[in-house]
C-alpha cells in the first residue's frame, strides 16, 4: 500500500544464511552438501578411470590385472591364507562407525549431551581402527614376501612376490624394477585412491574429535542445538559410502 513504510529485515537475517532456504536447510549444512557433491564427482572419476584401466588389462597377459583375491589374502599376526577376510573386516568397522554417528546426531536432536559424547567418541574410535589397519594392509602390500620393507629387494638377486609376480634390482643394484603388483598402474590406482579415501578418513577423524571437544566443553548445548555434529555427520557417512565404492570396485569386482 502507497505510503506504507516497508518491512525492515536484520542483517542478520538477510545475510546469515539459517533457514530460510526453500528447503529448510541452513546455509552450514548446504554448503556441506555442495562439497560433498563435487567431492563425489572426483571419486567417480577416479573409479571410472580404474575400471576403465582393469579392463583395458584383461585380455593382456604380459600386463596381467590381478584380482582382490590374489593379493589381499593376508591377516594381522597370522599366516592364514583368507582372502579379502581383513579388508571386508576394515568395512565393517568403517559401516559400524557410520551407525553410531547416525546415533550421534539422533542423541544431539534430544538434547542428550552424554549419549552425543559416547557415540561420537565411538565414531573416532572406528575410525582410528580403519586408519591403523590400512596403514598395516600398505605396509604389508609394499613388504612382499618376507614382511619386511627393508627388504624389498635384495641388491640385484630376483625375489618371489606372495601376489603372482617378481620383482628385482638392476643397473648396480640401485634402480629398482618392481613387477611384485602386476602391471604399474594396478599399483598406482591402488595407492591414490585407497590413500585419498584415507585423507578424507582422517581429516573425519580430525573434525569428530574437535566437535567431541567442543560437544564435551558444552558448547552446542549452549547454543541451543547440536547441528555441528549433524554437518560433520554427512561427511563421515559419505566417507562411508565412498569405501563401500572403493571396496566394491577395487577388490571384488
Amino acid at each position: 500500500m502507497a505510503g506504507a513504510a516497508s518491512k525492515e529485515i536484520d542483517s542478520a537475517t538477510l545475510w546469515g544464511g539459517g533457514y530460510t532456504s526453500p528447503f529448510s536447510v541452513s546455509y552450514g549444512k548446504l554448503m556441506m552438501w555442495f562439497f560433498l557433491v563435487s567431492d563425489g564427482l572426483t571419486f567417480g572419476g577416479l573409479l571410472s578411470a580404474l575400471g576403465f584401466a582393469k579392463f583395458a588389462n584383461v585380455n593382456d597377459a604380459a600386463s596381467h590385472w590381478p584380482t582382490g583375491e590374489e593379493v589381499f589374502t593376508h591377516l594381522p599376526f597370522t599366516h592364514a591364507h583368507a582372502p579379502l577376510i581383513y579388508v571386508a573386516l576394515m568395512t565393517f568397522i568403517l559401516i559400524v562407525s557410520s551407525v553410531t554417528m547416525v546415533l550421534a546426531v539422533e542423541a544431539g536432536h534430544r538434547m542428550d549431551k552424554k549419549a552425543v559424547i559416547k557415540w561420537l567418541l565411538l565414531t573416532v574410535v572406528g575410525g582410528l581402527i580403519f586408519l591403523g589397519s590400512q596403514v598395516w594392509e600398505w605396509s604389508t602390500f609394499i613388504a612382499g614376501p618376507d614382511g619386511d620393507l627393508s627388504t624389498w629387494y635384495d641388491n640385484g638377486t630376483l625375489s618371489h612376490s606372495p601376489y603372482g609376480g617378481v620383482f628385482e634390482a638392476g643397473g648396480h643394484g640401485h634402480e629398482t624394477i618392481i613387477h611384485s603388483y602386476g602391471p604399474t598402474l594396478y599399483a598406482n590406482f591402488f595407492f591414490f585412491i585407497t590413500g585419498f579415501h584415507g585423507f578424507h578418513v582422517f581429516t573425519g577423524v580430525l573434525f569428530n574429535f574437535l566437535v567431541l571437544r567442543n560437544v564435551i566443553r558444552g558448547v552446542y548445548h549452549k547454543r541451543g542445538h547440536y547441528e555441528m555434529v549433524e554437518k560433520v555427520g554427512l561427511y563421515w557417512h559419505f566417507v562411508d559410502l565412498v569405501w563401500v565404492f572403493v571396496f566394491t570396485f577395487f577388490y571384488l569386482v
